[in-house]
């Protein structure tokens, strides 16, 4: 065993390899601790931080940061079971999406949740309905806005023109006659989120600026008193050459210096800043192991064992471009590199490259490597389950100890949900 190979908390990668398989994703709990702490520190005591579980919903993830002292956003019912499970208190989490169904609302009725974001008018009035069968009085609701400003320097913009999500500001402002008929449901204060992977603090600053001021005109319009704001998060990370990491400490200073003067006004308003791939990223690595090394026309691929099945970000999806993902000999970690291989996955599909012409050491068979900061929207946004592959493990190491934190999808198990029927 190379004593240049990666070690996690102590651990060789190939004894975590050894132990629970390839592929998997591996998580360092030492290094999510300190990407929340590091955040926790520097921002302002009225903002609360809360992870997005959509980035990573492992629920020895989200049971980690809510330990920290996270809350949690949410999307599902499989994710109100998640935050449930985690521990974490029904009044750290806040429920939002376009299209819930009653189920879901009548569940959040039930759980006692921070808040239920309402993306419509209509969704609104069915809680209402839903608050009354249910005999609760009052029902925490934030309005969440599609402002009419936009933003830039976003990998995924999502404010300033027409979109499924949110309430358009302008219909917000003529709608205190449907606010005011409320009996159940509280109106206690408004949502919004301009986008993702913002990379320039000033546009975290310019963002923040422009929610908490909507925010204040629409109070006064609607006759609400602010209880609480969320201005959503977008903190990015670089995973593509030429990109720089956020500089925490300038996007952090200048958002404290806007949140000053409005908490000093809004004392009793809770303040809410929703992050999921920024407190994930960079705790995760997909450990993929070489099945074969081969040359086709004078470029060299390595046939991994995963491929985009589980990790779809890595080559292009949603706010992605098709650039590559920093990808490691995890075998060699400390190897400088002598060449280039285009990593693929093993689908039956071209389209299955998880990194073209990377930088490497020399690799064989056998050899693991890992694409790097990969603990936000692996699996989560991943087709799991195409050529019926199934879903990979994932393991975090916390304390010096490798946990297995969910089991690799078994052959049986996908086959278990499907029917055949008799054509006899």
């Amino acid at each position: 065993m190379s004593s240049a190979e990666l070690h996690v908390q102590g651990l060789p990668v190939s004894r975590i390899a050894a132990e629970f398989g390839t592929p998997l994703f591996l998580y360092d709990a030492d290094v999510l601790r300190s990407v929340y702490q590091s955040l926790r520190d520097r921002l302002h005591p009225a903002v609360d931080v809360f992870l997005s579980l959509k980035a990573n919903p492992n629920v020895s993830i989200a049971g980690f940061l809510g330990s920290l002292g996270a809350g949690a956003e949410i999307s599902s019912l499989v994710e109100l079971m998640t935050v449930q499970r985690a521990g974490i208190a029904p009044e750290n989490v806040i429920f939002l999406g376009p299209g819930k169904t009653r189920a879901e609302l009548e569940a959040c009725v039930e759980a006692g949740l921070h808040a239920i974001v309402c993306e419509s008018l209509d969704e609104v009035s069915a809680l209402e309905e839903i608050a009354a069968a249910a005999g609760r009085d009052e029902v925490p609701v934030l309005l969440r806005v599609n402002p009419d400003f936009s933003t830039k320097g976003s990998g995924l913009a999502m404010g300033g023109k027409p979109r499924q999500f949110g309430i358009d500001a302008d219909l917000l402002r003529r709608s205190r006659p449907l606010l005011d008929s409320l009996r159940r449901v509280r109106v206690q204060g408004f949502h919004a989120y301009m986008g993702t992977r913002f990379l320039n603090a000033d546009d975290l600053v310019h963002n923040t600026r422009q929610i908490l001021a909507l925010a204040e005109e629409l109070s006064k319009t609607l006759g609400i008193e602010l209880r609480t704001v969320d201005f959503g998060g977008g903190f990015g990370v670089a995973y593509f050459d030429n990109e720089k990491d956020l500089d925490l400490a300038a996007a952090v200073s200048g958002i404290n210096e806007v949140v000053e003067p409005f908490a000093a006004a809004h004392p009793g308003c809770r303040l809410i800043n929703e992050l999921g791939r920024y407190l994930t990223a960079l705790c995760g690595t997909y450990v993929t192991r070489a099945l074969y090394v081969k040359e086709s026309m004078g470029e060299r691929f390595v046939v991994a064992d995963g491929g985009t099945n589980h990790h779809m970000a890595a080559v292009g999806v949603g706010s992605f471009v098709k650039r590559n993902f920093p990808i490691r000999s995890l075998t060699s970690y400390d190897t400088e590199p002598s060449g280039s291989y285009t990593v693929t996955g093993p689908l039956c599909t071209p389209n299955d490259v998880i990194g073209k012409k990377v930088a490497l050491p020399e690799i064989q068979a056998g050899d693991l490597l890992g694409i790097e900061r990969s603990g936000a929207y692996g699996p989560s946004a991943s087709p799991g389950l195409f050529l019926s592959h199934g879903f990979p493990a994932e393991v975090l190491v916390h304390r010096g100890t490798a946990h297995l934190v969910r089991e690799r999808d078994r052959k049986e198990e996908l086959l278990d949900k499907q029917r055949l029927i008799d054509f006899t």
